[in-house]
C-alpha cells in the first residue's frame, strides 16, 4: 500500500511561484482596466469640451452662455479629476505589484500602499470640492444646498482626518522632502 506524499521542496516553491504569477496577472488586468477607464474619461472630457465650446460660439453674447460655459468647465474638471484618480490607481498598482515606473514625475512615485492611498485621497477631496462648486453654480436658491454642502464637508473632514492619521502612522515624508529626495537621487 503506497501513500502519496505531500509536495515538498522545489515543487512546492513552483506551486507558490505559479500562484504569485497568477496574482500578478490579475493585478495587471486591474491596472489595464483602470487605465482604460482613465483614458475613456479623458477622451469623453475632450469631446464634451469641443461640443460645448462649438455650441457656445453660436450663442456668444446671449444671456446665460457664460454661466453655461463655466458650469461645463467645472464639470469637465470633475471628470478629469476622476480620470486622474484612476490613472493614479493604475500607476500605483503597477509600481507596487510589478515594478517602479521611471517615466513618471517625482510626486507620482509610489513606494507603499499607504503612499498610494495618500495620493488618491488628495484627488478625491479635490474632486468633491469641484463637484460642490458645480452644484453651487447651478443652485437656484433654497436650503437644499446647505445639506449637500454639509454632507460633502463631512466627507472631506473625515477623509482629511484619515489622511493625517495615515500620514502619522506610516511616517510618510512631506511632499517637499520627497521632491528633495527625488532631486538628490534621480
Amino acid at each position: 500500500m503506497s501513500r502519496s506524499r505531500p509536495a515538498s521542496g522545489p515543487s512546492r516553491v513552483r506551486t507558490v511561484a505559479r500562484a504569485f504569477g497568477f496574482t500578478l496577472l490579475i493585478v495587471e488586468l486591474g491596472v489595464l482596466s483602470s487605465l482604460a477607464f482613465s483614458l475613456a474619461l479623458f477622451i469623453a472630457a475632450i469631446v464634451q469640451a469641443y461640443r460645448t465650446i462649438r455650441e457656445a460660439f453660436g450663442h456668444l453674447g446671449e444671456a446665460g452662455t457664460t454661466k453655461e460655459l463655466l458650469i461645463a468647465a467645472v464639470e469637465q474638471a470633475d471628470t478629469l479629476l476622476v480620470g486622474v484618480a484612476l490613472l493614479i490607481i493604475s500607476l500605483g498598482l503597477q509600481a507596487l505589484f510589478v515594478g517602479q515606473l521611471h517615466n513618471v514625475p517625482a510626486w507620482l512615485h509610489i513606494r507603499t500602499f499607504d503612499d498610494l492611498k495618500q495620493k488618491l485621497l488628495g484627488v478625491v477631496v479635490t474632486a468633491l470640492a469641484v463637484n460642490f462648486f458645480a452644484v453651487a453654480l447651478e443652485w437656484q436658491g433654497g436650503p437644499d444646498i446647505l445639506t449637500y454642502g454639509a454632507a460633502i464637508a463631512a466627507v472631506i473632514l473625515a477623509v482629511g482626518t484619515y489622511s493625517v492619521i495615515l500620514g502619522r502612522q506610516s511616517g510618510l515624508p512631506h511632499e517637499h522632502e520627497e521632491a528633495r529626495d527625488a532631486d538628490l537621487h534621480p
